[in-house]
């Protein structure tokens, strides 16, 4: 990953609601979780909602796939991995106990 990649991704994550809905996703697994699910569990209207799932989409830490009648997000745990290994590789090359 290039560095604009990572920060684009990291100030995605930086915002609460993005962060609850990427870490519920990741619990989820790879079933992901219906979009009503979400929207239950914040209490949040399904525009903002919308908005907040459109941005974790954009920088690619979130797919939709549509099964039916019911939209899915699925986390993309393999790119945050990617910004793991990023951070650790490039930030903290120096520090044995990372």
């Amino acid at each position: 990953m290039q560095l604009e990649e990572v920060a684009k991704a990291l100030k995605e994550l930086g915002h609460p609601t993005r962060l609850f809905i990427f870490k519920h996703l990741v619990k989820a697994g790879e079933q992901g979780l219906p979009v009503g699910d979400l929207q239950k569990q914040l209490a949040i209207p399904a525009s903002t909602l919308s908005h907040h799932i459109a941005a974790l989409v954009s920088v690619g830490l979130v797919k939709q796939n549509r099964e039916s009648r019911t939209l899915l997000c699925v986390s993309q745990y393999e790119v945050l991995e990617e910004i793991i290994i990023f951070l650790r590789e490039e930030c903290c090359m120096n520090r044995i106990s990372i």
